[in-house]
């Protein structure tokens, strides 16, 4: 993994933190993006203590502007960049598909979707040059299955789905790979923030899980890691669920 480039959006908490911690203790260069400039700055100071390279670069992902300079930054700095990962995203506003306001969706899908669709477009650019390059995109097990109250996310996770299917199409015959990692339940703010914050639910949720607990967010990154590396270089087109089992039901 030595010299690898490695681009994370929303790289600044939960799986996109220590996704890059992942790559960076292999040696890894890490260009970590966001939106809190100090945050960002404090994270790639910590990467860099690892003893290899890493630079934040500010960037709002549904801004193309802001993501083309990224890209073009993280190819000024490295030369190239061999990994993507698109981890940039939000839950918006949950509650009955009743109560969903058109502000939220907007607000959603310009972050996941519009967001997911203008990286998918600068990266692949870049690594179409290169003749190589792995995608990783992250969905959700929500994406392609549904929970009830968060009509507006899953939405937005189906069309995560089907921008990887598609790229993946786009890109195979030219060396880029491009696959989604789709996690289940995870212990982060997103999931207390699922559950209003309630232990009772909680625990109704993560007993619906054969392995009866949440997913760390190391696991999802060690998952990440793998799908992106040269060990699966006939992988693309795919959505990896890392869910516990939950989907085996």
């Amino acid at each position: 993994m030595n010299q690898t480039t490695v681009l994370i959006t929303g790289a600044l908490t939960g799986i996109g933190r220590a996704t890059a911690f992942a790559f960076a203790k292999l040696g890894a260069n890490v260009v970590v993006c966001g939106r809190r400039e100090g945050v960002g700055a404090a994270l790639a100071t910590e990467l860099r203590s690892l003893g290899g390279k890493a630079e934040f670069i500010k960037a709002d992902v549904a801004n193309e502007a802001e993501v083309r300079n990224l890209v073009e930054k993280t190819v000024s700095l490295f030369g190239k960049i061999d990994i993507a990962v698109n981890n940039a995203g939000t839950e918006g506003t949950l509650g009955p598909i009743t109560e969903q306001s058109v502000d939220n969706f907007h607000a959603t899908f310009s972050t996941n979707v519009l967001g997911t669709l203008l990286s998918i477009k600068h990266e692949m650019r870049a690594m179409l040059t290169q003749g190589y390059g792995s995608i990783v995109n992250l969905s959700s097990i929500a994406g392609p299955f549904g929970v009830a109250g968060a009509s507006v996310y899953i939405a937005s996770k189906f069309a995560i789905e089907g921008l990887t299917r598609i790229a993946a199409l786009e890109g195979a015959a030219f060396g880029v790979r491009v696959n989604a990692v789709a996690p289940g339940l995870v212990a982060t703010d997103m999931l207390d923030r699922l559950v209003s914050r309630n232990e009772t639910d909680k625990a109704s949720f993560l007993g619906r899980i054969p392995a009866k607990r949440a997913a760390t967010v190391d696991e999802i990154a060690e998952t990440i890691v793998f799908i992106a590396s040269a060990k699966a270089p006939y992988i693309t087109g795919q959505s990896i669920a890392v869910d516990g089992g939950y989907t085996a039901q």
